[in-house]
């Protein structure tokens, strides 16, 4: 299966335009756009909370290596 050809995007396209009628197309595209808005924010924020936590990990990872040392040199 490849990719689709200008034949069949102009019919997809058509078949869209009967279903749906001219004046709900844009109504549609509006929310389809708002729902990829918000998908694409809802991931934006997990990356951080992931990267966030990591680093915090990373900090208490080092700070209980220092105190495992100090502890080692007392």
């Amino acid at each position: 299966m490849g990719s689709f050809g200008g034949m069949e995007v102009l019919i997809i396209g058509l078949a869209i335009l009967l279903f749906f009628g001219a004046k709900r197309i844009p109504e549609l595209a509006r929310g389809l756009g708002q729902g990829m808005k918000e998908f694409k924010k809802a991931s934006n924020e997990i990356k951080k909370e992931l990267e966030e936590g990591q680093k915090e990990g990373m900090d208490s990872t080092s700070n209980s290596e220092e105190n495992t040392q100090k502890k080692q040199q007392d």
